[in-house]
């Protein structure tokens, strides 16, 4: 590579090297704005002042690249945002790609808005076909790559709709050999590749460029936002290009939600269901008659071959399970979507396998966001393999951790909360989301045990009952000797459970005595936990256990 310290602009379209973006303003601030032409009042049904949804977004939000940057492990000068991954590979042809002039590689069949997003700006079009095995023709690349004039050569890994990804070597080998040929890689199904991002690589290879999607791993699909990832003068060039104000309000609010750091257990629980899932259709999709082929996968989808396509179609389409249909560009070949259990039973019955002995597990999630506390809960009442907690108290952890293991449940859980005033609203605020989820996770109700009893623990009895009502009611009785186990105060053992009956609809009673505060509220918690085990347990019966009919 040359040591121009301007190299992006002199391959950039010389046009975009000369402007500026256009902006009316930057983003709004205290200062009374009357220079955007914007309306002085909120829309309804909000107040005046209360949404600023009449107030120009900023071009790039603060507080949203600030997330991404942790996110993605880049720093901001790296990231632009834009109205999904989609947007950003079209800001980058514009930027970089002369209609009429400039040439891109593809290898298809890859994701089809590479060829589209090169069409639109009048770039011409090189295409290097996947090998039989759908892997990348390396030398066929470099080949056209020696051959040819090319700008922008562009890569899918995971690729879709193949779902294998692209050596990392290779894609080093490819910036170091063509230093003025921008790389694109485009890791929207990334999350569920072992072999992880190259964003990493940045640093050393100024010419390499990389595209993340919140739409896959993030469930953001919906709310259409994406980055790219590159050199920081790469970024700044592609910053005139993008429209003004793409990020809308209720999109940067949507994803800093999703991306809120108590969140990201339950986005790693999913993602581990995710791959268990993927793991299970490559072994039971290759049973049904109908199905010639299935290709292993990196990502959240499998190809396959159809060895009866019609009547693949139609057994799908009696249980109207829509598929993507790709024999336009590869014959025969249809595309499955990896969805929730199930959802994935549901395919497998329509394709005539005989589906496993349903789990028909009772998973909930419950995220509760406050001022003082930002939390995320899943538990599972029917699987107790997965716990993780963590709530920046270490004895709390370990007491919400006993009514996972002898509730036999499994139980993710994180809080971020203002610990440097005290641990109350932590401790509250998890019990509340926690009981939420537990209600949500019990639904009808239908065939549990409903009562629970117990604790012994070695000079201390802690005396339990439990009953999943509906009907919120706490009664304790007991005397800690000491006020605090470390950081963790005792009076909030008491109170914990008391917002636990109150979110999640039972009848709590406590009775504990002992010389040691710590193994009383050890026993409370166990002893909770225990009590929940029998109450949460469903038998062969279909009756709700109450004389009413209803709990």
């Amino acid at each position: 590579m040359t040591n121009d310290m301007k190299w992006a602009e002199n391959i950039a379209r010389p046009v975009i090297a000369g402007f500026k973006a256009y902006s009316a303003r930057g983003a709004s601030t205290n200062a009374l704005h009357m220079d955007a032409n914007e309306s002085p009042w909120s829309p309804p049904p909000a107040g005046p002042r209360e949404s600023e949804y009449n107030r120009y977004p900023a071009q790039q939000p603060p507080s949203l690249m600030t997330r991404l940057a942790g996110l993605y492990g880049v720093p901001q000068e790296n990231i632009i945002l834009g109205r999904g991954a989609d947007e950003a590979i079209d800001v980058l042809l514009r930027t970089f790609c002369e209609a009429g002039q400039d040439n891109v590689l593809i290898c298809p069949p890859s994701f089809g808005y590479f060829d589209i997003a090169a069409q639109v700006q009048g770039a011409g079009i090189i295409k290097v076909p996947l090998a039989d095995d759908y892997a990348v023709d390396k030398a066929g690349v470099k080949k056209a790559l020696k051959d040819n004039d090319i700008k922008v050569v562009m890569l899918c890994s995971p690729n879709n709709p193949t779902g294998n990804s692209v050596g990392r070597d290779f894609v080093k080998s490819l910036c170091t050999d063509n230093p003025d040929t921008l790389i694109l890689v485009d890791e929207a199904y990334v999350e569920f590749s072992s072999q992880g991002s190259l964003s990493d690589l940045l640093p050393t290879y100024r010419n390499l460029v990389l595209t993340r999607t919140l739409s896959k791993a993030y469930g953001l699909a919906g709310v259409r936002a994406g980055v790219a990832l590159a050199n920081a003068e790469i970024i700044n060039l592609m910053l005139k290009v993008l429209p003004p104000y793409p990020v809308p309000r209720p999109v940067e609010q949507a994803v800093m939600k999703a991306l809120a750091p108590s969140a990201m257990a339950v986005h790693d629980s999913r993602m581990a269901i995710w791959q268990e899932e993927r793991a299970r259709l490559l072994t039971e999709l290759p049973k049904c008659d109908l199905i010639e082929k299935v290709y292993p996968s990196d990502a959240n989808f499998i190809l396959l071959k159809a060895a009866d396509e019609d009547k693949l179609l139609a057994d799908l389409s009696r249980f109207n399970i829509k598929i993507r249909d790709f024999r336009s560009k590869i014959e025969n070949h249809f595309r499955i979507s990896v969805g929730m259990p199930e959802e994935n039973e549901l395919l497998l019955s329509a394709l005539g396998i005989a589906p496993q002995e349903s789990k028909d597990e009772r998973v909930a999630e419950e995220f509760r966001t406050t001022k003082e506390t930002d939390i995320s809960v899943r538990v599972n009442l029917d699987d107790p393999s997965s716990v993780s907690i963590e709530t920046g108290l270490g004895f709390f952890d370990h007491m919400l951790e006993q009514i996972a293991k002898h509730g036999g449940m499994g139980l993710t859980l994180k809080c971020a909360g203002d610990l440097h005033i005290d641990s109350h609203h932590s401790v509250e605020d998890t019990a509340l989301a926690f009981g939420a989820a537990l209600k949500k996770a019990l639904g009808n109700k239908v065939g549990i045990g409903r009562y629970g009893f117990v604790m012994p623990m070695d000079e201390t009895q802690a005396k339990v009952a439990i009953d999943l009502s509906g009907r919120p009611a706490f009664v304790f009785n007991g005397d800690f000797p000491t006020e605090n186990v470390g950081p963790f105060a005792a009076e909030m053992c008491p109170h914990f459970f008391l917002s636990l009956s109150q979110a999640m609809g039972a009848s709590i009673q406590i009775d504990v005595t002992g010389d040691n505060t710590h193994h009383m509220i050890e026993a409370c918690f166990k002893g909770v936990g225990r009590a929940l085990r029998p109450a949460i347990s469903r038998g062969p019966t279909t009756d709700i256990p109450s004389t009413k009919g209803v709990i």
